[in-house]
């Protein structure tokens, strides 16, 4: 089954074991290699991620695409440590899993 970009956006994302993640508010594209790199999350649940923040799903993580994004991995919780600069008040990144 074949999939537009565009038809990613306002899908739900739900980890491996339910939870829901949040909605798709876009898509990151590496346009050299043609393909999707990620998920844009603009708010995901304070129960997944620390303050909710923005996060980018690596598109290898997804399992399935239907209805709902289904992820085949996301880490049990993405908790942020605050970088020096981020104390001092610069502008702060958007939260990226690392697995």
């Amino acid at each position: 089954m074949l999939v537009e970009m565009t038809e990613l956006l306002g899908r739900q994302i739900y980890t491996p074991d339910g939870r829901l993640l949040g909605e798709v508010d876009n898509v990151v594209v590496d346009v050299e290699g043609s393909k999707i790199d990620g998920l844009y999350v603009a708010e995901t649940s304070p129960m997944l991620v620390d303050d909710s923040r923005a996060t980018n799903v690596p598109y290898r993580w997804v399992a399935a695409v239907n209805d709902v994004v289904l992820l085949k991995y996301f880490p049990r919780r993405v908790s942020l440590k605050k970088s020096p600069s981020a104390r001092a008040g610069a502008a702060e990144e958007p939260a990226v899993p690392a697995r």
